[in-house]
């Protein structure tokens, strides 16, 4: 199982396209929630925050081994979720990697994450 939570930089002037793709998972969550069985993705979240003047976007996720990555996938929910990670995510950034120091999920949860 991988427990992780990422930071990626927002790019400058596009709050209001991650207020747009943040709406668009969420009015779309039915389909989003297809998507992640092939990921072998458990849970997924995205936290936001400003830090010091620019917009931050955290991915946390619990995710099973040997998941297929949404760059591969064909389906449209997933293709539109890359444009909008294409168009507010600063690729001059590089991504940041928390560290995981303690990973608490009940065996009766987690024995269904393999």
């Amino acid at each position: 199982m991988i427990v992780e939570i990422t930071r990626f930089r927002v790019l400058p002037n596009k709050s209001k396209k991650v207020d747009e793709w943040m709406t668009f998972l969420n009015e779309n969550m039915k389909d989003v929630l297809l998507t992640l069985e092939r990921e072998k993705m458990y849970v997924e979240t995205i936290f936001r925050e400003t830090l010091n003047g620019e917009e931050y976007l955290y991915w946390y996720s619990v995710q099973g081994e040997n998941g297929e990555d949404v760059e591969s996938s064909e389906h449209w929910v997933d293709k539109k979720h890359l444009e909008y990670w294409e168009e507010c995510i600063d690729p001059t950034f590089t991504p940041k990697d928390l560290n995981t120091e303690v990973v608490m999920i009940p065996t009766k949860i987690s024995k269904h994450m393999k």
